[in-house]
Order: structure tokens, then sequence, then C-alpha cells
């Protein structure tokens, strides 16, 4: 998958994510690196779960479960 795909997923993960967990997005930016981390963390938990995901939707999948994931845990962190 070419790097203009990686960023078109991250960005799209990122938004999902944040209408999800808060409500609103967090802007071009900080949505791309909320999904690129998400689905780092995504494919991480889904191989550890034994699960594969393939193709465009597959990737974005992975990413916004994994970017979900990732802005709970900031969330608790925050509160602790």
């Amino acid at each position: 998958m070419g790097f203009i795909a990686w960023l078109i997923i991250g960005g799209l993960a990122g938004w999902i994510a944040g209408h999800i967990m808060r409500g609103g997005g967090f802007g071009l930016l900080g949505n791309i690196g909320v999904g690129i981390v998400g689905a780092l963390v995504g494919g991480l938990l889904f191989s550890l779960l034994g699960l594969k995901a393939g193709g465009f939707i597959g990737s974005l999948v992975t990413a916004v479960v994994g970017a979900v994931v990732l802005l709970w845990g900031i969330g608790k962190l925050r509160q602790g």
C-alpha cells in the first residue's frame, strides 16, 4: 500500500474514531496521526487475536479499531 493510501486511511480512521470517542475529529493532521498510530495498534491487536483484514476496507477497519482503543487508553490515562 502506498504512502498516499496510508494518509487517506489514517485520516479517515482518525476522523471516524474521533466521532466515536468524543463526538468530533481532531483536524486533518491530528486525524492522520491518530489513524496511523491506531493502525499500528489495531494491527497488533488483530495479530494477537489471530484476525486478518485485507484490502482498503479491512485496513480501514483495523485502523479504526486501533484508533478507538488508542483514544480510550489516552482518556483513561488523563483521568487517572
